[in-house]
């Protein structure tokens, strides 16, 4: 019983900077075996929530939860918040997405069905692209405009987002410039 404890505890850890979440691969880094997980879970001292990540319930729930549990769903370390879903994040754009959109790099192939509401994007990041935000790892304010322009988010919430980020400082002067520019070329067309 008391390793059963242990684990626990060493698996609330981990939660703790995850929205109270864990993945398979890191629970098993953590020395937890697959049985021991099941019995866990069994037992109610977690919660299986989706192909490979378990809840661990004595960590409170967030508004953002959804987003942390999507981003870790992917199974990659590389995965991140992106597009519409990092806009609404970031409070830049009255945008309201349906769909929670996460980046991976342009290698990753996603083996099993990807869960319904969830959109998973392949691009290659720099690391200057991504930080974090609320523990989440998410691309930055400049990137994820950048993203919205390429997939056709309306132009005005394009627009709204640059003057929001620049006023909060999420996006540099050179950055809004730039932004502009092709959000500009985007319009004439």
């Amino acid at each position: 019983m008391s390793e059963a404890l242990t684990s626990l505890d060493r698996m609330r850890e981990v939660a703790l900077d995850q929205h109270g979440f864990v993945t398979t691969a890191q629970a098993r880094d953590l020395g937890i075996s697959a049985a021991l997980l099941a019995m866990m879970v069994r037992r109610g001292r977690v919660e299986r929530v989706s192909h490979g990540v378990y809840r661990v319930g004595q960590v409170p729930t967030t508004p953002s939860d959804p987003w942390m549990q999507a981003v870790l769903w992917t199974g990659f370390p590389e995965a991140c918040l992106s597009h519409d879903s990092a806009l609404d994040a970031w409070e830049i754009s009255d945008i309201n997405p349906n769909e929670i959109h996460v980046t991976v790099a342009a290698k990753r192939r996603v083996e099993r069905t990807i869960p319904k509401g969830y959109v998973i994007h392949r691009q290659d990041l720099t690391p200057r692209q991504m930080t974090w935000w609320e523990a989440i790892p998410t691309v930055t304010a400049a990137t994820a405009i950048r993203q919205c322009l390429e997939t056709g988010v309306p132009t005005y919430l394009i627009r709204q987002a640059l003057e929001r980020s620049t006023k909060s400082g999420l996006v540099l002067a050179a950055e809004h410039a730039e932004l502009t520019e092709l959000m500009e070329a985007r319009y004439a067309r």
